[in-house]
């Protein structure tokens, strides 16, 4: 969990994990760090921290306060972060690396132990918000490059700069650098900062807000079944929802979240990445580096693009998580080549000496670019450049993807589309794009 505006809104921490060893229970107005910081809101959760909006009261300004779980190994946790962010910021006096900045950290005494407490830059909502925002429609292309643009600035200065493998990339440890929804920014809205603590239960305030919160969520489960009915029905909730427009929002955004970050040449865990964005090398244990936070960001570009994840594997009847996602991978980037994929310390887990899965034997091939076309309607002209793009980052040999530093300078990244102009047809509407291929420009004499 890190400084998102994001709070979920569909589940809450459960107050049993309010225990000694475990969370902090903040109160709106709590103070921290000798007063200097004020509890305004709660902005979201993670299992080893809470997250809260907070009042600076010395900078004037808004900030993310992450406040550590207290048992041992959740406080060793917070230390490698802390390590690792100021090692960051430490080389980016600028603040132009498109990462998350660390302000400030503490250790901070309650009633269920000592919580490491850091304090980050408040920043928006995360690109999975993005992504539900537009009703799970892929974004424009265009939108996309600006997006790629910050992730890849990032990752340029994380592996060149700094030698450091963030591991864990995906939509969520993506933040815009603002909020979709302005009211939910506390400067842009113009929200007067809250100093001291309202009046009130001065010990019921965790437990009360959880029970409403749990209250809330019923009543929206019985709205959606309510709707979903109706939509059955032939009712109004059975209206296709259409992309939102994401015109006026600032797409310019960082990576967070670095709590399972290290050095190249100094790793902690053979398993690293969330599974939908797990690179091959990492599944087969044959050794990762800065490669494979290369397949993670190909993953996320994807799901921009498309609004859907590129791999969702489940493990069925005689076959695992694992295989499924191998399986997966094959049918739509081809096989993996013998020596990949027998040579990793799991491959006799999945794969036979001839490099053939052990039991998933009928695979169905496809390739990127026509799955956009005949899926995702792109036309053939983006399918192409966007595969051109897209598909050296998923090659299987992890030596061969481009590294972030390539990628900024890649074609498709540093095209901007023309307009596309609309004609109208006997069915309706027609968008025709126009694509580097078929761009042609006339020099005067």
């Amino acid at each position: 969990m890190s400084c998102s505006s994001s709070a979920s809104e569909d589940e809450d921490e459960g107050f049993d994990s309010y225990r000694k060893g475990g969370y902090h229970a903040v109160r709106v107005g709590d103070s921290f760090s000798g007063g200097r910081y004020i509890a305004q809101r709660k902005l979201g959760w993670g299992e080893f921290s809470t997250v809260w909006l907070a009042y600076d009261t010395r900078s004037s300004g808004y900030v993310a306060l992450k406040i550590q779980k207290s048992a041992p190994q959740f406080a060793q946790a917070a230390l490698h972060e802390i390590v690792v962010l100021s090692a960051i910021a430490d080389g980016d006096s600028s603040n132009s690396k498109y990462v998350v900045r660390l302000i400030d950290h503490f250790k901070h005494t309650g009633p269920n132990g000592q919580h490491l407490c850091m304090v980050l830059e408040f920043l928006g909502d995360s690109l999975l918000r993005l992504i539900k925002h537009n009703h799970y429609k892929g974004l424009e292309l265009n939108k996309v490059r600006e997006i790629c643009k910050c992730v890849l600035t990032c990752l340029d200065y994380l592996h060149r700069g700094l030698g450091i493998i963030h591991t864990d990339l995906k939509l969520e440890n993506i933040l815009l650098l603002s909020t979709i929804n302005a009211t939910k920014d506390p400067v842009r809205s113009g929200t007067t900062p809250i100093l001291e603590r309202p009046e009130g239960n001065p010990n019921g305030g965790v437990t009360m807000n959880i029970i409403e919160k749990k209250l809330k969520q019923r009543a929206r489960r019985a709205a959606a079944r309510i709707s979903g009915r109706r939509s059955s029905m032939g009712g109004v909730g059975g209206t296709t929802k259409s992309n939102r427009s994401l015109d006026g929002i600032d797409l310019r955004c960082k990576v967070v979240d670095f709590g399972n970050a290290c050095w190249a040449d100094k790793q902690f865990a053979q398993e690293i990445q969330t599974r939908q964005y797990r690179s091959p090398e990492v599944i087969l244990q044959s050794g990762y580096s800065f490669s494979a936070d290369m397949w993670s960001f190909a993953c996320i570009v994807f799901e921009l693009a498309i609004g859907e994840m590129m791999f969702t594997p489940k493990g069925g009847e005689g076959f695992s998580e694992d295989e499924d996602h191998l399986a997966m991978m094959m049918e739509l980037l081809g096989k993996i080549p013998r020596k990949i994929a027998i040579g990793g310390a799991r491959s006799k887990d999945y794969f036979d000496r001839h490099g053939d899965l052990k039991r998933i034997r009928r695979l169905k091939y496809g390739c990127l670019d026509k799955l956009l076309v005949d899926k995702h309607r792109f036309s053939e002209i983006d399918a192409h450049e966007f595969t051109e793009f897209l598909g050296p980052l998923l090659d299987f040999e992890p030596e061969k993807r481009p590294t972030a530093e390539q990628c900024l300078q890649h074609p498709w990244l540093n095209f901007k589309n023309l307009k596309q102009t609309e004609v109208k047809s006997e069915s309706g509407v027609e968008k025709v794009n126009v694509g580097m291929s078929k761009l042609q420009i006339s020099v005067g004499k």
